[in-house]
């Protein structure tokens, strides 16, 4: 068995995908068609860190034929231009990650001028129609709350990844913290059905087998790579971080528990 969470497994993915009667939709697409395909995939990548490695999986679906949605941190890393255009014109949507009320402290209206800041720099590069929060679970806020105060259609954005999809029925998979397992996502959850599988090539069966209509799929390309050094310092390290997540996870349900009790 080859290893998971490489380049070559995700080529696998995308052979799967182009190979089935799934119609692969980036997020604008989902959000602006009228009648929705029988059988769907959105197709969605948080660019988080290491953004040559989303530039590869841009390349990889490019010879595919396959258009996903891109979300850019505004972080130094991984806010590269150059890259930027690169990723839109291999044909990709490219939209924006926003972190500001981790950046904010929870000040709402501290967050609202660095969202603005931030989309306007963003814009400079590329049209920008919709966002998606970060999930950072080192802090106790919650990005799309920052939502609960204000309109993101005031700016032009139609949509938000999270709260502006129906997941009724749609099945969710994420590969956040570098595994599928559902029992690590902190802040990356929805209110989808999230069926427990381990590796991605139990997401590929799925895809063959065309099990369920309508899926989403969240792909982090950081975490991906095919040399083996760096696949085990990934390995290594997400072994520790998760270690973590399940600790702050407890954590911060725990706080919220508390503050919910004495109001």
């Amino acid at each position: 068995m080859r290893l998971d969470f490489t380049f070559t497994k995700y080529r696998e993915l995308c052979e799967a995908m182009v190979s089935s009667d799934y119609a692969i939709l980036t997020v604008k697409e989902y959000l602006t068609m009228g009648k929705k395909p029988d059988k769907y995939i959105i197709l969605r990548h948080d660019v988080d860190m290491r953004p040559e490695r989303s530039l590869k999986t841009a390349q990889i679906e490019k010879y595919f034929g396959i258009y996903a949605t891109y979300y850019i941190r505004m972080t130094k890393e991984v806010f590269v231009p150059d890259l930027i255009r690169q990723i839109v014109e291999l044909g990709h949507e490219v939209g924006y990650h926003y972190e500001v009320l981790d950046k904010a402290r929870g000040d709402y209206e501290r967050a609202i001028e660095i969202f603005e800041r931030e989309l306007s720099m963003l814009r400079e590069i590329c049209d920008i129609k919709t966002i998606c929060m970060h999930g950072n679970s080192r802090t106790r806020w919650d990005n799309r709350d920052l939502w609960k105060h204000y309109d993101f259609k005031r700016y032009d954005i139609i949509g938000e990844a999270y709260l502006s999809v129906d997941f009724s029925n749609i099945y969710y998979f994420s590969d956040t913290a570098r595994t599928w397992n559902p029992k690590y996502k902190i802040k990356d959850v929805s209110d989808s059905i999230n069926p427990m599988i381990k590796r991605t090539d139990d997401l590929i069966r799925i895809i063959e087998h065309e099990e369920f209509p309508f899926l989403y799929i969240l792909m982090h390309p950081d975490d991906w790579c095919d040399e083996l050094g760096a696949w085990l310092s990934n390995f290594v390290a997400r072994k520790f971080k998760n270690v973590g997540k399940s600790l702050l996870g407890w954590y911060w349900k725990t706080i919220k528990y508390a503050e919910n009790a004495f109001k």
